[in-house]
């Protein structure tokens, strides 16, 4: 997938402003930046839900807006910072959603072999005929998380997967993210604040700053001192653990 010269404003105002970039295939991709750099409008962008002003999105040699909604989602899954279901939905209920782009509301016995396979990676077997809203966060990440494997796409988008959750399931989260990547083989772009958990878990790091980019490359290329100070504008004590740098401010 290739961005090119991507523009978005508002109110006369560019939020995303000339923004170019390729999403590296097979790879965990990390947006960061401050407040209103961009970076979650960028992703709106990437996955439709944000009709962009100017630029194109190229995905497998087409732009995105010329895809079918059905097989676009068989290729790409979004999720987002707000996943309220209305509905009083099971566990199962939720993850078959992730089979509606392949048989729509008649899920076939291969379709259900998918879900039973999506549950059992999450370990959401004890929860399956529980409703979501029954859930602790932690758990109803991962049932949304389950329904996004269930979609079997080649990519993944995650806006802010880690929000609203405390330390333990936001680390399991990002484990999970890294497992989608290492054990499944998707190519997973991820909104992030928590620059640490960007270096840890991502293969890159693309930094936004006033709706453009400030830095893109590997984590070892972005997350310095120097770099993180200018997307910032704070110091930043830079530690390593297991050979990945780690970020404190002060």
């Amino acid at each position: 997938m290739r961005i090119q010269q991507i523009t978005k404003k508002y109110d006369g105002k560019a939020v995303v402003d000339d923004v170019s970039f390729e999403i590296p295939k097979g790879k965990v991709l990390s947006l960061i930046g401050p407040n209103g750099a961009g970076k979650s409008t960028v992703m709106g962008i990437i996955s439709r839900l944000i009709a962009r002003d100017s630029g194109q999105v190229d995905f497998g040699g087409t732009d995105i807006a010329k895809w079918k909604s059905r097989e676009l989602s068989q290729r790409l899954a979004i999720l987002t910072q707000t996943n309220n279901v209305q509905m009083k939905l099971t566990v199962r209920e939720l993850v078959a959603f992730g089979r509606f782009p392949y048989s729509g509301s008649h899920p076939t016995q291969e379709d259900q072999r998918v879900i039973d396979r999506a549950i059992e990676y999450m370990e959401l077997q004890p929860f399956e005929d529980r409703f979501i809203d029954e859930l602790s966060g932690g758990q109803r990440q991962r049932a949304y998380i389950a329904m996004v494997i269930a979609q079997d796409t080649e990519y993944i988008l995650l806006d802010e997967p880690t929000n609203n959750l405390d330390i333990y399931h936001a680390t399991n989260m990002m484990r999970i993210v890294r497992r989608l990547c290492d054990e499944l083989g998707k190519t997973v772009i991820l909104v992030l604040h928590e620059i640490n958990y960007a270096a840890f878990y991502s293969d890159y790091i693309c930094a936004f700053v006033d709706g453009k980019i400030a830095k893109f490359g590997t984590v070892k290329e972005v997350m310095t001192k120097e770099n993180l100070r200018e997307i910032y504008k704070v110091d930043f004590e830079m530690l390593e653990i297991q050979g990945k740098p780690l970020s404190i401010y002060y």
